[in-house]
This record gives structure tokens, C-alpha cells and sequence, in this order.
């Protein structure tokens, strides 16, 4: 096999995997990688309306891949939190509609059951849901942290438990998740482990 058929093949798996992908990050990246393969693969065959299409696509990705890396370095205007109560329609159908996907990282979790609950939007769109509950002595505790899978390459965690302030306003000073979480993201967004949960010191100072 030469290295020209290996090239074909590899390019071919890559965009088999990435259109396979539900974060839009990740689908892009490997898009891209798949269609810069491909490119290779059809300038070394001399197939050139090939190579001008898989330009225009890499390109294409390129461009569609800084947009989303802006929005990412810009959480604070791409996300809001917005309060709702437990019986919400809205809440009760994202957890619903998003339940089996919950369980797999949050086991046991069995619906809200006391506390505040929020939904993470990003404009017209439901992208999240926090549920947390004040456990005294100004703590915090995170009964579910759930965002959807195309959205978890991106920075909506980083929004809620970073940037919003949201926690700080009800005059928490720490988060703990809740125990037992499956494939926790906490310590990318500053969380340190406490036992078998994730604990995150907030900054009060400006509020």
C-alpha cells in the first residue's frame, strides 16, 4: 500500500468520525483534519476539482472554527442564567427530554427536589441546567450540572461557576458538588477535590 492509499483511506475514517460527532467543536476539528488529508491525498493524484473543494471546505472550517472559539473566549455575552422555579415547563421538559443522557454522569439523580434551579441559555437556546441548594454556612451544594453534549466543548460552566456571579449574589463563599458524579469537568473550571466531591472557593471579594 503507498503512502498515497494510506492518506485516502486515513482521510476517508477521519470524515466518517467527524460527522459521527455531537460537539460542534470536535465535528469541526476532525472536519478539518479529514478534509487537509484529503487534500493532500487528491494533489498527489492530480485530481485538482478534488483539492479546490477540499480548500474551500478546510477553509471553511478554519473560519467556522475561530467563530466558535470567540464565542468561547467571550462566555460572558454568549450565556445567561435564568432562574425558574421546580414545576417549570421548561425545566420539566429539558429533564425529561435529556433524562437518560443526566443519569450517565449524574447516577441517582432523581429530579429537583428543594433549592433554586436554573437554565442555562444561549440565546434561543437551552443549552444547561443547574440544580443547587444552600447547605449552610455559606456553601453551596450542586445537585446537577447537566449541558448538553453539543455544547460541552465550549464554556458554559466556566460562565456559571466563574464569571456570572451568580453564587456569589445569594452570598455563597464555596461550591461542593454533589458525590458520585460520573467524568467530572470541575477541575478545568478551578474546582479542587474534597473527598468524592469537587469544592471551588469563590471570590467575594467584589461583591
Amino acid at each position: 500500500m503507498s503512502w498515497l492509499d494510506i492518506l485516502g483511506w486515513a482521510g476517508s475514517a477521519l470524515l466518517v468520525v467527524s460527522v459521527m460527532q455531537t460537539r460542534i467543536l470536535r465535528l469541526r476539528l476532525l472536519n478539518l483534519a479529514a478534509t487537509i488529508t484529503l487534500l493532500v491525498f487528491n494533489w498527489g493524484l492530480g485530481i485538482w476539482s478534488m483539492v479546490a473543494m477540499n480548500g474551500v471546505l478546510a477553509a471553511l472550517n478554519v473560519y467556522y472554527i475561530a467563530k466558535l472559539q470567540r464565542e468561547n473566549t467571550s462566555a460572558s455575552t454568549a450565556y445567561e442564567v435564568i432562574p425558574v422555579d421546580h414545576d417549570d415547563a421548561s425545566l420539566t421538559h429539558f429533564l425529561a427530554r435529556n433524562g437518560r443522557d443526566i443519569a450517565r454522569f449524574n447516577p441517582g439523580f432523581a429530579g429537583p427536589q428543594s433549592g433554586a434551579a436554573y437554565l442555562i441559555q444561549k440565546r434561543d437556546t437551552t443549552c444547561g441546567v443547574v440544580l443547587v441548594r444552600d447547605i449552610g454556612d455559606g456553601v453551596a451544594q450542586v445537585d446537577l450540572d447537566y449541558v448538553t453534549a453539543p455544547y460541552r466543548d465550549f464554556s458554559p460552566g466556566k460562565f456559571v461557576f466563574r464569571d456570572s456571579g451568580l453564587f456569589q449574589r445569594k452570598g455563597f463563599r464555596r461550591v461542593l458538588t454533589r458525590p458520585g458524579m460520573v467524568a467530572p469537568h470541575y477541575g478545568k473550571l478551578g474546582f479542587v477535590p474534597d473527598g468524592d466531591r469537587w469544592a471551588l472557593e469563590l471570590d467575594t471579594s467584589t461583591t
